[in-house]
């Protein structure tokens, strides 16, 4: 998948260094997206991502991974979709322009709704939700217990 700034692929054993450093070791990043937090590149282990449904945001001018995007919980034409963007990214529209074209790749699979959460008060989240179509679905009070706080999560979806 491409677009103008951006390649969607797989993610690689050699995108290990990128992950940790824009995502599992950003704590800007864990407060808005769940993953598990790595202090040192020594104890990461990228092997854990791959073949999962997890694929690489990279920037088209340097092919660096500067974030991730996945989905996940298909059933009967429907799925969940999660992205997370390095903090040194944000504000320049990557989330959004990366959301776009996964969205139209997983309509192409054969989705008819995809869905998407974010942790309440995450307006960043919900602007690239509704800047891609997205709409209010319904509000999860408690839903999880992240990072010792229990979160609220609100749910936007599409459909084909």
């Amino acid at each position: 998948m491409e677009t103008s700034r951006l390649i969607i692929d797989e993610l690689r054993e050699d995108d290990a260094y990128d992950y940790y450093y824009n995502i599992s070791h950003d704590k800007k990043v864990l407060e808005t997206f769940i993953c598990e937090y790595c202090d040192s590149f020594d104890s990461f282990d990228i092997k854990r991502y791959l073949n999962k449904n997890i694929y690489a945001i990279r920037l088209k001018s340097t092919n660096k991974l500067i974030g991730i995007i996945l989905y996940f919980g298909e059933k009967d034409g429907e799925c969940e979709v999660g992205y997370g963007i390095g903090s040194n990214y944000w504000n320049q529209g990557f989330a959004s322009e990366a959301l776009k074209i996964f969205i139209s790749n997983l309509f192409s699979q054969g989705f008819k709704t995809i869905y998407a959460s974010f942790f309440e008060g995450n307006l960043q989240s919900k602007r690239v939700m509704e800047k891609n179509g997205m709409i209010f679905h319904h509000f999860s009070k408690n839903e999880l217990i992240y990072q010792n706080k229990s979160r609220n999560l609100v749910y936007y979806y599409i459909t084909k």
